[in-house]
């Protein structure tokens, strides 16, 4: 018997080996499926100095954070834990300087830098003729689209996409996309009340 013991065990190691047909794949990392409403629009209330149409997924309410100004705003994404600020600056106050205003814009674009990956800034012609800038930031930024626009004479209008979540930026792609599109919908509805 003891001539057949390591036959034995080579032929019990070779039935352990050929047993396990399976071949044994991780897993793809998941996401959560996430349903997009149907884009819809509202016109925002006649008491601004602007007017364009806004998301009807959003909700619009004061900014009432501490350093907030008179017409600024936020639309609020319930469903998707997302805020657009909007904050707007009369030019025809001399503390409103629109070279300041310009520069300060494209500092709070910049200032994530450090973080982004990638940052794209375009200029586009909206419906009213003036040029708005837009600025999309790819990584783990917590804003990744910005814009602002101005007639240079009256008026300074700026927004700004953040979510108040810690999940990713690639899981929020679809929806950064869905917002990102209401957003250029505002700027081509765009029109200052003078």
């Amino acid at each position: 018997m003891k001539k057949n013991y390591p036959l034995f065990i080579c032929i019990l190691l070779l039935g352990l080996v050929s047993s396990c047909k399976e071949v044994y794949l991780p897993k793809p990392k998941g996401y959560n499926r996430i349903d997009l409403p149907e884009p819809a629009y509202h016109i925002l209330p006649d008491t601004f100095p602007y007017r364009f149409q806004y998301s009807a997924h959003s909700q619009l309410s004061e900014d009432d954070s501490k350093h907030a100004e008179r017409y600024w705003i936020n639309l609020t994404y319930p469903q998707f834990d997302a805020l657009v600020q909007i904050t707007y600056k009369n030019l025809i106050d001399p503390n409103n300087k629109p070279e300041v205003l310009l520069n300060e814009a494209f500092e709070l674009a910049m200032k994530h830098n450090v973080k982004a990956y990638g940052i794209e800034e375009s200029l586009i012609r909206i419906p009213n003729g003036q040029i708005a800038s837009v600025t999309e930031l790819e990584g783990e930024v917590p804003t990744q689209f910005q814009f602002f626009t101005s007639d240079s004479t009256h008026h300074f209008f700026r927004g700004a996409l953040y979510f108040n979540t810690a999940t990713q930026n690639d899981s929020l792609a679809p929806i950064i996309e869905f917002i990102k599109k209401d957003m250029i919908h505002l700027l081509n509805s765009f029109e200052w009340k003078y």
